[in-house]
């Protein structure tokens, strides 16, 4: 379904959308409404890195200050990191450059529409877009909005149907996520992404250990970068468990912890404290925490608790 299935339009309307600012969100949100016809004719840029992004993906899109580009746009699309938002915000309504009737979007997890409250008293219609997605800064990014989910709050129905629009437009899902869930909604993200990339380092890190000096098809293993053996390694393990946990819940948990295994437990605790302290904390807390999950035996729940 696209917008125009919503508004029974003939096609949907094209925006002029400007961005603040230049960062590996914006430039992917920009360049994703660009292919279904929107045009980013402004956006902010600052450091040679922005500048650089803002080049390559919205080639003719002219870079000015945040509030020439406010100022020229139907859509203000405010792509900056959480703890900016309140002082962008607060910063454009001080200048007036947002003009009645202007859709005011951020891309904030954390935020709400509460945040945009200087410019909605201004006339501004505020919405909160956010693409539940990681952004690494490469082609990629783009791309990955068309499978995403996106975080959407609105002060009203129409709202809420501009913001679906725009979303079914460049692929997405739009999920509803309450004013007052939005701290919960965007937690439980930074919970399962942020961690799972610590998690998956700390593991390369100590494969990477057990594998040292052994060979590969007769060649000695080499494996210090990226993409070495040990991610060859864990890559279809992980793949599988993260499918089995989103299919089938707490069930897809298994190994020691899950077996109530409280040797192997032991075991793995004293191997990963001699390579790395803070990794061999990171499992203990992790092992806890699957142990309360598995319902396992008090005596493994003691050993992790440092109780025996």
């Amino acid at each position: 379904m696209t917008s125009s299935e919503i508004t029974q339009d003939p096609a949907p309307a094209r925006l002029t959308i400007g961005i603040v600012s230049a960062g590996r969100v914006g430039t992917a949100i920009g360049a994703a409404l660009e292919r279904v016809g929107h045009i980013v004719v402004a956006c902010s840029a600052v450091s040679d890195a922005s500048i650089r992004r803002a080049e390559t993906r919205l080639p003719e899109t002219e870079i000015l200050p945040a509030a020439e580009v406010a100022s020229r746009c139907e859509l203000l699309l405010l792509a900056v990191p959480d703890d900016e938002l309140a002082g962008l915000v607060g910063g454009l309504a001080a200048t007036g450059s947002v003009k009645p009737g202007t859709l005011v979007v951020h891309t904030s997890g954390a935020n709400g529409i509460g945040v945009l409250a200087p410019l909605t008293a201004l006339g501004a219609l505020p919405m909160a877009i956010h693409p539940a997605m990681t952004f690494t800064g490469h082609d990629e990014d783009t791309a990955r909005l068309s499978s995403a989910c996106f975080g959407i709050t609105a002060a009203d129905e129409i709202g809420y149907a501009i913001a679906q629009s725009l979303v079914l437009e460049i692929g997405g899902e739009p999920v509803r996520v309450r004013e007052e869930a939005r701290p919960l909604y965007h937690a439980a993200l930074a919970h399962g992404s942020n961690h799972l990339v610590t998690l998956v380092v700390d593991a390369v890190a100590a494969l990477r250990v057990a594998l040292a000096g052994e060979e590969l098809l007769g060649q000695q293993l080499i494996d210090d970068q990226p993409n070495g053996v040990a991610e060859r390694v864990l890559g279809p393990l992980l793949s599988a468990a993260l499918d089995n946990a989103l299919r089938r819940g707490p069930a897809a948990l298994t190994g020691p912890v899950a077996r109530g295994d409280a040797a192997a437990v032991a075991t793995h605790l004293r191997v990963l404290q001699d390579v790395d302290p803070r990794i061999a904390a990171g499992y203990r807390a992790l092992s806890l925490r699957s142990a309360q999950r598995a319902g396992s035996k008090p005596e493994l729940i003691e050993i992790l608790e440092g109780r025996s």
